[in-house]
């Protein structure tokens, strides 16, 4: 390992948090963002078969547990958390079309929604306010976060799958018309992602369960 990479690795351990490449080459003084590049990816090839890995998400690089060790490192029963068919929706649609206002989203459902599905999404740490449109009204405009590719593995929002993609595995159902509209809408636009399938037992209302 070059002294570059070993720089890079001594930073990451020592952050607070998650640092993008531009972030770790400013850090580091001399280092050029495109060698830092290239010393995260060797890096990152040299803790793959370790039992910490070095990940990318949401263009920001940290260590985490190996995803077949986590089982040893865990001590707490965890608790399911589960989403309303309605906040799945939401989630679905910002994540597809980001960054979008609530207006936009409602257009999309076909349906109001509450204030309170959007404060679920956000108090999860999936969502967050990425600003305002600068139209008329100047609306709040939301996006989802790092945490969101984290949960879900996702290196970046073109890892989320398409239509084919979901109905090979299975996770869309015939009934599912809605989430296929919604899927479809964001690849017409040059999204070529998908979502997640809600609960079947969910009721579509803006309660989180």
């Amino acid at each position: 390992m070059n002294e570059l990479a070993r720089a890079i690795e001594a930073a990451l351990f020592a952050a607070d948090e998650p640092m993008t490449a531009d972030a770790l080459a400013s850090f580091l003084g001399d280092a050029a963002a495109g060698d830092v590049r290239t010393g995260l990816r060797e890096l990152a090839e040299h803790y793959g078969k370790r039992g910490v890995h070095l990940v990318e998400r949401g263009k920001r690089w940290h260590f985490e547990t190996a995803p077949d060790l986590a089982h040893l490192l865990r001590r707490e029963k965890e608790q399911v958390r589960r989403l309303s068919r309605a906040a799945t929706e939401v989630l679905a649609i910002i994540a597809y079309h980001e960054p979008v206002s609530r207006a936009e989203v409602e257009s999309i459902r076909g349906v109001q929604t509450s204030g309170g599905t959007l404060d679920v999404l956000m108090e999860a740490g999936w969502v967050k306010i990425a600003g305002r449109r600068e139209v008329p009204g100047r609306p709040v405009i939301y996006a989802t976060t790092p945490d969101f590719l984290d949960h879900f593995g996702l290196s970046s929002r073109r890892d989320l799958p398409g239509i084919a993609e979901l109905r090979a595995t299975g996770l869309l159902d015939p009934v599912e018309d809605a989430y296929e509209s919604l899927v479809s809408g964001a690849e017409s636009e040059g999204g070529g992602e998908g979502d997640q399938q809600a609960p079947q037992d969910a009721s579509d209302n803006d309660t989180a369960y």
